[in-house]
């Protein structure tokens, strides 16, 4: 599985162009995956230069390396003319649908293979909210 994962908000806090302090978990989770041997993570950011040198390096302090750095795979070289979209599985992102959801739900999602359930709103607590469904949601449900 590859994993790509933001850094600014995902990582940590967004101070941009400063980096922000630590997301709890954020490190731990992604190291613990890489230790499972579950995945392959790409630091996946529009930080570039100097600024993404700092970030990558941020992590490497606390022991979380990268398989590739906004690129596909190491070898990569990114060209900037063209869009750096990635083949990865899951992308980890703040600017997700939601947001982020905390890192022990994101650890369980990659580890179970499951995606986050549905929101609580979407459950029907009481029987006599059921209805039936209308002809058109029992053709193309």
């Amino acid at each position: 599985m590859t994993i790509a994962v933001d850094f600014d908000g995902t990582i940590v806090t967004h101070a941009y162009p400063q980096i922000g302090k630590p997301i709890p978990f954020a490190i731990e989770t992604l190291k613990k995956l890489q230790r499972e041997d579950m995945c392959q993570i790409i630091l996946y950011t529009c930080r570039e230069g100097q600024l993404l040198e700092d970030a990558v390096n941020y992590c490497k302090e606390r022991g979380l390396e990268f398989y590739a750095v906004n690129a596909a795979f190491p070898e990569e070289t990114p060209d900037m003319r063209i869009s750096r979209k990635l083949d990865a599985d899951v992308f980890i992102d703040d600017h997700n649908l939601g947001g982020l959801p905390d890192w022990g739900v994101i650890y369980q999602m990659i580890h179970s293979g499951k995606p986050l359930q549905p929101a609580e709103h979407h459950q029907f607590d009481d029987e006599k909210q059921r209805r039936k469904p209308s002809l058109f949601e029992r053709l193309f449900a």
